[in-house]
Formats: structure tokens, C-alpha cells, sequence
């Protein structure tokens, strides 16, 4: 019975309501700068919050190494012109060794847009040349990126007149080490040669080839970038 009074008594008992009413209620400085915040961001007017799409896509990639229409159209230009300079063969030192310009133009594209040009480049160019010289084709596109990538990379670093001659010369020899490997491997199956009988061409008849090929790369590329370069970014 005491148990039961008890109990009746305190749920009679009516809290104390007054203090609470009289206390606040902490906020904290990081909760009020978010609502301060999200007042701001709601009164901002629309067109300043998110820029439309037709604004996204007109500013569209530019010179910040992302696409843009005039990027594509240059790259474009760049592939045809390598592709063209590509079929331009010259015999050199002996007739079945051909010296064609297509690197000095994929040279250009790498120094001026950077080693993923150099690589789209040279790859693109030779394209054609494999529904009739396959074999020839997939060397010339070896050939063409130890030669433009390494430059590319190296002058995307310095660049400076003495920053791409050392980009020249250490992407020509590159370029020669690849196209002398793919001789040994290559012209065996074209010729009946023996690998032996290849190598032994390689310091008389190889080697003087392809110095003197990159040679003239080297001086025609550093002859020519920096006008072409001026030129394309106008």
C-alpha cells in the first residue's frame, strides 16, 4: 500500500518547467557558419551558381591540354601532313634504304602540343602505309614514337633553344636503337637474310643510315618549330 502511494505521489508530482524555458539552446560557431553559408549560396542568382551547358561547351577545352574542336582540327592537320611526307621516300646512302620527312612534322606536333600529340601523331600517320607494307608500317610507328615521345617529354620540361636540341638528340637516339633492332628482326623476312648476315650490315650500311636520317630531322625540326610554333598559337 506505502509502494502504491508512492507512486501515486509521484505521478502527481508536475516537473519544473520554468528553468527550462529560461535556459538556451547552444549552438556551435561551425553550425551557424553552415546556415550562414547555405542563405548565401541560396540567395546567389542562379546563373552565377552553375554555368550553363552551352557556356561548358563553347569554352570547351583549350590550351589546358583538354580536347576543343580547333585541337582536333589541328591534330587532324598535323596526321594528314605526316601521312602525305610519309609516302615521299629519298634512297639514302643505299637503294633499299628510304628517307622520308614524316618525322620532322610529328617532331612539330610533339613540341608544340605535347607527347600525346607526338604519339597520336605517329601512330595515325602510318596508318595507311599497313594495307601495303604491314610489316614496315608497325616499324615506322616503333620508329616514329621513340623518336617524338621521348623529344616531347624532354621539351615539355625545357623549354629553351638548348632544351630541344637535347630533346632531338636524345629522341634520335632512340629513335636509332629501335629502328636498328627492327632491321634485325624485319629484314630477315623480307629479304631472306639471315639475322647474322644483318647485323653485319649494321656498322657499314645501318647505322650511318639512321644517323644521318635523324640528322637531318634535328635540323630541319630546330629550323622550323619556332615559326610554326608562333604560328599555331596566335
Amino acid at each position: 500500500m506505502g509502494e502504491f502511494q508512492h507512486a501515486s505521489n509521484q505521478g502527481h508530482t508536475s516537473p519544473d518547467i520554468s528553468s527550462d524555458a529560461n535556459e538556451s539552446i547552444p549552438i556551435d560557431s561551425a553550425s551557424a557558419q553552415s546556415v550562414s553559408s547555405s542563405e548565401n549560396h541560396n540567395s546567389m542568382p542562379k546563373n552565377r551558381r552553375r554555368p550553363s551547358a552551352l557556356q561548358a561547351h563553347s569554352t570547351g577545352v583549350a590550351d589546358s591540354g583538354r580536347w576543343s574542336s580547333r585541337r582536333i582540327a589541328v591534330y587532324a592537320l598535323f596526321v594528314a601532313l605526316t601521312a602525305a611526307t610519309s609516302f615521299i621516300e629519298v634512297p639514302l646512302l643505299v637503294p633499299w634504304l628510304k628517307y622520308d620527312p614524316s618525322g620532322i612534322i610529328a617532331l612539330v606536333a610533339g613540341f608544340a602540343f605535347g607527347p600525346s600529340a607526338a604519339g597520336i601523331v605517329s601512330v595515325l600517320s602510318f596508318t595507311p602505309h599497313l594495307f601495303t607494307n604491314p610489316l614496315g608500317a608497325i616499324m615506322g610507328m616503333a620508329v616514329g614514337l621513340a623518336l617524338t615521345v621521348p623529344a616531347a617529354l624532354i621539351y615539355q620540361r625545357f623549354r629553351t633553344r638548348k632544351g630541344a636540341l637535347f630533346a632531338l638528340i636524345i629522341g634520335s637516339i632512340c629513335a636509332i636503337v629501335i629502328a636498328i633492332a627492327g632491321n634485325l628482326v624485319i629484314t630477315p623476312i623480307y629479304t631472306g637474310m639471315t639475322v647474322a648476315q644483318v647485323a653485319a650490315l649494321i656498322v657499314p650500311v645501318l647505322l650511318p643510315f639512321n644517323v644521318l636520317k635523324m640528322f637531318l630531322h634535328i635540323v630541319c625540326t630546330f629550323i622550323i618549330y619556332k615559326p610554326i610554333s608562333d604560328l599555331l598559337h596566335r
